[in-house]
């Protein structure tokens, strides 16, 4: 999702609101590619079409989490949370082919667990409603990975990548419609964190992203971002002067320790 997306979508949420952003967003994303790869559509097919609507669901609902959650939380919090999808990849995995997944694995899962309570549980039983909306968007990116794992091997992915986004615009929009008051960002600053998540957190990384998985398992895919909370967190402190507590920061260690060993098992794994 990018190192900086929850940085610049933390500036961005300052003056519109969330599913505005989202049809914002993946609107100049859109527009972009299509403009660019305009010839790339004389191949255009119903099973690519329909491929692509799946996979921009996918990315709405993914999204649509994400962009809550980080209005809810902080940026250094929502980017650790995000990365829990490189846990919840091979729990899908498995499931779908039927095994357990091994020891180190579920080691892993429970480090992270853990983690994720003195990260985001607060005085009561009970996590926050950023932090859930950012676990929702962990598990509907972990889908998005697996989903085009299946998809990206057979068909053009980048057409299919950009369909993609069009398809998480046009739901964004119809949802601002529905539920907010359409707006635009109001200073420079904004308008540039919106335009950089357009053009190369959007446009660039998801549709670079269904072209390199046709070359690769959706469990190496998942590990790309096993550095992305650290860089979060480090933006987030820099830009934004956000400074978790000592629980966080145990918590926030153990999610990390527990992607990097999920990271290390997984790579030993596949060949």
């Amino acid at each position: 999702m990018g190192f900086s997306s929850y940085l610049l979508m933390k500036i961005g949420l300052d003056s519109i609101s969330p599913f505005n952003l989202v049809a914002l967003r993946f609107g100049i994303a859109f527009i972009c590619m299509a403009l660019i790869f305009l010839p790339r559509f004389h191949a255009l097919s119903v099973s690519i079409l329909a491929k692509g609507t799946l996979m921009g669901i996918l990315l709405f609902l993914l999204f649509s989490g994400l962009v809550y959650g980080v209005n809810h939380t902080t940026a250094s919090t929502a980017g650790f949370l995000a990365s829990t999808t490189v846990i919840i990849v091979p729990i899908l995995e498995s499931i779908l082919k039927r095994r357990l997944p091994n020891k180190s694995i579920i080691l892993c899962i429970l480090l992270v667990v853990i983690g994720l309570y003195l990260l985001t549980v607060k005085d009561t039983f009970a996590l926050d409603r950023g932090s859930l909306y950012c676990l929702l968007a962990a598990l509907f990116y972990a889908i998005y990975i697996v989903v085009l794992d299946r998809i990206a091997k057979n068909e053009d992915t980048l057409l299919i990548s950009i369909i993609q986004l069009g398809v998480t615009s046009l739901l964004g929009a119809l949802f601002m419609l529905c539920v907010e008051t359409p707006s635009l960002p109001e200073t420079p600053i904004q308008w540039g964190a919106i335009i950089c998540l357009g053009l190369i957190c959007s446009a660039y990384g998801f549709v670079v992203q269904p072209i390199v998985q046709r070359y690769t398992s959706p469990e190496k895919i998942g590990l790309i971002f096993s550095l992305e909370p650290v860089f979060s967190a480090i933006l987030s402190y820099i830009f934004l002067h956000e400074v978790l507590n000592v629980k966080g920061y145990i918590g926030a260690a153990l999610i990390f320790s527990g992607i990097v060993l999920s990271k290390i098992t997984i790579t030993k794994a596949i060949p």
